[in-house]
């Protein structure tokens, strides 16, 4: 994100229009995720009436 961007209203935007296309689909609950030291997205899913719910660890191996 381009920081001169932040607080502008685009990602609330797009996040309304997701959730109104969502609700046109039947759907009644939305999902997100964030990175656990991403604060900044934290806040945003936050204003944007988005409540945490749990936190996760994500595992990775490569198989060679």
């Amino acid at each position: 994100m381009i920081p001169e961007r932040r607080r502008s209203g685009i990602g609330g935007a797009l996040i309304e229009a997701a959730e109104q296309w969502a609700r046109s689909q039947g759907c009644i609950e939305m999902a997100s995720d964030s990175l656990l030291d991403n604060v900044d997205s934290q806040q945003a899913h936050e204003r944007l009436g988005y409540e945490e719910v749990e936190r996760a660890v994500r595992f990775r191996k490569t198989l060679s």
